[in-house]
């Protein structure tokens, strides 16, 4: 493989991009009056990512090892070059959508994705605000696509391009993108993800494309009429603020604190694990699904 085409150098070659670009937001950031960063919020979202960098580093010698054995099993074999990186570029952000999509559904997964929605900032340093958790099993969503015929080395090539464009995508400063808006995930778009309003909860899963979203119906688009709200529904508590550690753990203490009541079926406990978020025995809670529905009513 080129040397160019490698993960690593294409993250390292990226460093002084973001370093410029975010520098780029925070001086318009500061002429416009926007106030779109704040020193404690910024220095977390760094603080997440030199965690998930490490815990990546740490899983990618068994990520590649079962990528790679999905890959001495392969099933198919796409002998066009550019046909291959085609479809591999589509496959692997199908795969993105469907490990977002399982982040947002099941509250386990969730308890780790919640870090990164949990800051009430939104710029381009929250797309660092790591879910840090994430490497320990996200290569199980790429292994299909290893399966399918396509290198470990260039899934998580492409991955990580398309990580790149997902991070830019956190922004307030571009509005709509044009045509663009229709088949590629935009800041438009990203931003609603990242919303609170209960109207766009789990919405617009994509990284890349947009189009699984409007396939599996989770596409929503932003509205005028409906400011954003960045965060999450239950905000953190000043504790929880203010401790870096407690961020990325009070969802899994929640967790525990559910899950043990007395009282509760095996079943009940279960739910409360791999369940959605927000689901309840005895309804003292919503699923985002439920909150939606009662605006409709």
């Amino acid at each position: 493989m080129p040397d160019w085409l490698n993960q690593e150098v294409l993250y390292t070659y990226s460093v002084p991009f973001f370093v410029a670009v975010i520098l780029a937001e925070m001086f318009f950031s500061h002429r416009q009056s926007l106030n779109l960063y704040r020193q404690g919020d910024l220095l977390k979202n760094l603080y997440f990512a030199l965690i998930n960098i490490g815990l990546d580093l740490v899983m990618k010698g068994f990520a590649f090892f079962m990528l790679g054995w999905a890959y001495t099993h392969r099933v198919i074999e796409v002998e066009n070059v550019w046909l291959y990186w085609l479809i591999l570029v589509l496959l692997q952000d199908f795969a993105y959508y469907v490990h977002h999509f399982m982040d947002h559904h099941i509250r386990l997964f969730w308890a780790v994705h919640i870090t990164h929605h949990s800051s009430e900032h939104f710029n381009i340093t929250t797309g660092f605000r790591s879910p840090v958790f994430q490497p320990l099993y996200r290569y199980f969503y790429f292994m299909p696509v290893a399966f399918l015929g396509f290198e470990p080395l260039h899934i998580m090539f492409s991955y990580a391009a398309t990580q790149i464009y997902g991070t830019l995508i956190h922004t307030q400063t571009i509005k709509k993108m044009g045509v663009f808006e229709h088949f590629m995930v935009t800041p438009s778009h990203h931003r609603v993800h990242h919303a609170s309003n209960v109207v766009y909860l789990d919405k617009n899963m994509g990284m890349f494309l947009i189009i699984w979203d409007k396939i599996f119906g989770t596409f929503k688009p932003e509205q005028d009429n409906e400011p954003v709200r960045y965060g999450i529904v239950t905000p953190l508590t000043p504790e929880q603020e203010l401790h870096p550690v407690k961020t990325i753990t009070h969802e899994f203490e929640a967790i525990w604190k559910d899950a043990t009541q007395s009282n509760l079926t095996v079943g009940q406990r279960l739910k409360y694990i791999f369940g959605p978020p927000g689901w309840s025995h005895d309804g003292s809670k919503q699923t985002s699904k439920q909150m939606q529905a009662a605006l409709k009513t």
